[in-house]
């Protein structure tokens, strides 16, 4: 099976190395020739958790090199959700008959990549794999996550077990009958996590050590949580079950609540977010596809929506300059809850 990976970033450079270093035979596409010649020179080293690789022949080329005979089975997407958008239509023609793209972005992602392109060329996916870049082809794998995959339209399909297979042999990848229902699982966390680590230039457990940022977590979370279960989403169980104690009147639960957030943050808790490690490089985030989206249906299904569109705009904004990620910010969203917490600590 010939496998084609496209974005050597974090996510996608150490899964490369690990397949690469399994003798997969993977293919790799930078954005852009000069990001190819650097990696060409360098190589890729993962360390940390899973053990070190180090992948130094690597063939390599700009997305846009790609064309007339080059042919695969699996383009495996490890670029950021925009990216993928525009990059996908280019690289549909590389597919062998038979073949897939195999989106790994947070949000809708595959979806709309499906409905453009046809759910028959379109698996999904996404995954719980937490690295940081340290520089470019050089990665630290912070936890023993994997790949989540599967039809877009539900159950298991042949092709869905096929390309497990052979992606199990770098890294260890599952296999869902209700996949839509995991995204949103996934997507519960990335709204909850990742953008308020990011706000915040702080690591869940950091955050969480405040009775602000506790109540802010609370809120993003039961707001994309409601917008899931408003659009009929079957939920599926990823580290935690999606649906916190007690819920929705949390009555009585506090204590089985406090235990959910602290399994959550066992397995979370200590990554630096994806989204904090873009904004310090100045790069755009998926905050659009996180956020943003759950905002963009709540809106549509009338859902309230508040923390989470508010949360959005200030990515926006750190984007854009005018604001800063800073530990502070916690508290001005706890203000927005109702419920001042400035400077208590718990």
């Amino acid at each position: 099976m010939q496998v084609l990976m496209v974005g050597i970033g974090t996510l996608g450079g150490t899964i490369a190395a690990r397949a690469l270093r399994a003798g997969l035979p993977v293919r790799l596409a930078a954005r852009n020739t000069d990001s190819a010649e650097a990696l060409r020179r360098s190589g890729l080293r993962v360390s940390g958790i899973g053990g070190e690789v180090r992948a130094d022949a690597i063939d390599i080329a700009a997305v846009e090199d790609y064309g007339k005979g080059d042919q695969f089975d699996v383009i495996l997407l490890a670029t950021k959700a925009q990216d993928a958008l525009e990059i996908a239509p280019h690289v549909v023609s590389l597919l062998a008959p038979q073949g897939v793209i195999l989106p790994i972005q947070n949000g809708g992602v595959a979806r709309v990549l499906a409905d453009r392109l046809g759910e028959d060329k379109i698996l999904g996916g996404f995954s719980n794999l937490g690295a940081t870049m340290v520089e470019p082809g050089v990665y630290e794998q912070k936890n023993a996550g994997h790949l989540l995959i599967g039809e877009l339209a539900g159950g298991v399909s042949e092709r869905v077990e096929r390309v497990a297979r052979v992606l199990n042999r770098a890294i260890e990848v599952k296999v869902s009958s209700n996949l839509t229902g995991a995204m949103w699982s996934k997507l519960l966390i990335n709204c909850s996590v990742t953008t308020l680590g990011a706000l915040c230039s702080q690591t869940m457990r950091q955050y969480m050590e405040t009775e602000a940022g506790k109540k802010v977590f609370r809120r993003t979370y039961e707001e994309a949580l409601s917008v899931a279960l408003a659009i009929g989403t079957r939920l599926e169980r990823l580290a935690v079950d999606p649906i916190p104690p007690g819920w929705p009147s949390n009555f009585g639960a506090e204590e089985h609540y406090e235990s959910w957030v602290e399994a959550i943050i066992a397995f979370y808790g200590d990554i630096k977010p994806s989204m904090l490690q873009d904004l310090e490089r100045g790069r755009k985030t998926e905050i659009d596809f996180i956020n943003g989206y759950v905002a963009t249906l709540g809106h549509a299904s009338g859902v309230p929506v508040h923390m989470n569109a508010i949360i959005t705009n200030l990515v926006h904004q750190i984007e854009r300059g005018v604001l800063q990620p800073t530990r502070e910010r916690m508290n001005d969203l706890a203000d927005q809850t109702g419920e001042r917490t400035r400077g208590k600590r718990i």
